[in-house]
């Protein structure tokens, strides 16, 4: 990568600063020892500001850097809906869902399962959670984000994989798992700012090489005359083909990013998502929290603009004047020995090509910091889940808060010590790991019709709830027969995932109505929700910030339709 002396500093003082952050804030105040709300809900003392960064720094890491500029070099700019969308996802969360939880008192999203429905439910939920954030979250983010490092600083030849995977989860560990969420959180607020300073770095200075005549302007208007294709939001069938021959449209199906699947992937992951979700419990306020939902939603908006633009323009770069690629013009990096097209390679070469020495160490610290912080969530969330809703419950209803805290850090160790016995093996697991990615998908319909229908139907019943995630999981597979080609009998159909994904939760929560229904005989379950009008009122700062960027999102979409 060339790194320089000055390079090396910064990125050596971008790791001291967050470390002496991190330990600083974890420091018990005299006279005061930790208890668990100090540990897991960082005292419920967080502001707007830094609940707001730190949900974007839990969300952006690695898949973010090196996954979508990949896919902005495969698709391009439809690929932002993933960000965009969420940002008006964030908006409902906070105006719906955020008044409940808070009310309630929780600390953990299983917890509320249990007050809505039942403790069975709950621990079913709570298993299946930490085993997700263990096997699939933490192995993924230290993989990818290891991978990306290894792009950056090495070769690419693996041979830095085990290394970076022992420093970032070392490095996440240090201060998150002492200090707990106060730690993270405000050590994210830091995280977040090196982020999108170094993608923003990456992003100009790469827009003003594209150009001929130079210039960030002129640089995007460049990339956009040359492939103005891949600044299309909604893509039809056969739109988009990417460098590896495939439709474009089976990722991104059209109309679906706007009034389907994507709000069943998003309500999912920024509604009941415990690493997510757990800084929003954290706030002073609910007004507070709100606040802090909106700024999320703020930075969203930019996210494409570090993490998708780099892409195209890699794209662009690797192309003829006509926007094609050949092999004239691809650089070699792109390849792999087999002839295919390697996308995710776009943000590590852009790094390693354009930016200049002296830059590299901040981008450098940029691409770790979103790696660590979203481990340092990670870590947190699958501590809090074990010790409230497993260790509390079952092992230790006694526990005094001692005790407890120190239950947190240990389980949040062991979590990340299996984590970094796995990393390793995903590269060779191929195929296995897709599969594992994709069938989380088929458990979350299911899981997110449970939330919707306890929040906003009382007479929703716990065995209703159940049964409503067990047959979602068969539902889900119908679906995913017919595209492995099990059967072509023509009861089966074959439909982008995000579609799958959308018709599931409808089917389940059309499942958890109806035996609610015969269950309960339309009578009002007692554990229901009561909802108000005032319960869901919001400040003139949340509506402001709300409407802002409601409108933006509708400008950019009507733009680049």
């Amino acid at each position: 990568m060339g790194l320089s002396g000055f390079d090396i500093v910064v990125f050596v003082g971008y790791c001291a600063l967050i470390l002496g952050i991190g330990l600083w804030v974890s420091r018990d105040k005299e006279g005061h020892q930790k208890n668990a709300e100090d540990y897991f809900l960082a005292s419920k003392s967080l502001p707007w500001w830094a609940i707001g960064a730190s949900l974007i720094a839990a969300n952006i890491s690695a898949e973010q850097f090196i996954g979508m500029s990949g896919s902005g070099f495969a698709i391009g700019l439809a690929i932002a809906s993933y960000e965009w969308m969420a940002a008006v996802t964030l908006l409902v969360v906070g105006k719906f869902f955020l008044p409940i939880f808070i009310k309630k008192g929780i600390y953990t999203i299983p917890e509320f399962v249990e007050k809505r429905f039942s403790t069975n439910l709950k621990t079913i939920l709570a298993i299946f959670w930490i085993a997700l954030f263990v096997f699939v979250n933490l192995t993924t983010v230290l993989y990818l984000g290891a991978r990306a490092m290894d792009t950056v600083i090495g070769t690419g030849d693996g041979s830095l994989m085990m290394y970076s995977i022992l420093a970032l989860g070392l490095f996440a560990a240090a201060y998150s798992l002492w200090g707990g969420l106060s730690a993270v959180a405000w050590t994210d607020v830091v995280q977040v700012v090196l982020l999108v300073i170094g993608g923003l770095i990456t992003t100009f200075i790469t827009l003003e090489k594209v150009s001929p005549t130079g210039g960030i302007i002129d640089g995007f208007v460049h990339v956009f005359n040359t492939v103005p294709g891949k600044f299309s939001m909604i893509l039809e069938k056969g739109e988009i083909i990417t460098p590896n021959g495939e439709d474009a449209w089976w990722s991104l199906p059209g109309l679906s990013v706007l009034v389907g699947g994507m709000w069943i992937a998003n309500i999912y992951y920024w509604g009941f998502n415990q690493y997510i979700i757990q800084r929003t419990l954290a706030a002073k306020s609910l007004a507070e929290s709100q606040k802090g939902i909106v700024f999320a939603a703020a930075l969203k908006m930019i996210i494409p603009i570090i993490v998708v633009v780099p892409g195209i323009i890699a794209f662009v770069m690797n192309a003829d004047a006509s926007g094609q690629l050949t092999t004239q013009t691809l650089d070699p990096s792109f390849v792999n020995k087999d002839g295919g097209i390697i996308n995710d390679n776009a943000f590590p070469w852009l790094v390693r090509s354009f930016i200049p020495t002296g830059l590299k160490g901040l981008v450098l610290a940029a691409l770790a910091a979103a790696i660590v912080s979203s481990l340092a969530s990670m870590l947190n969330s699958t501590s809090t889940i074990f010790t409230m809703d497993i260790f509390r419950p079952y092992i230790n209803k006694n526990a005094s808060d001692k005790l407890t805290v120190n239950v947190g850090r240990i389980s949040g160790a062991v979590a990340l010590v299996i984590a970094m016995i796995i990393a390793p093996m995903l590269g060779n697991l191929g195929q296995a790991f897709i599969f594992i990615q994709e069938y989380t998908g088929v458990v979350s319909p299911g899981i997110l019709a449970v939330f919707l229908t306890g929040l906003f139907w009382k007479r929703a019943t716990n065995n209703a709830a159940i049964w409503g995630v067990i047959l979602s999981i068969p539902i889900a597979l119908y679906f995913k027969v017919a595209s492995n080609g099990w059967s072509d009998s023509g009861i089966f159909v074959n439909i982008p995932f995000m579609d799958q994904m959308f018709i599931t939760a409808l089917l389940s929560i059309a499942i958890i109505l109806l035996i609610s229904y015969l269950e309960g005989k339309g009578k009002v379950n007692e554990k229901g929700i009561n909802l108000t009008a005032e319960l869901f009122k919001t400040t003139p700062a949340f509506n402001i910030g709300a409407t802002v960027i409601l409108i933006i999102c509708a400008i950019l979409y009507a733009i680049f339709w």
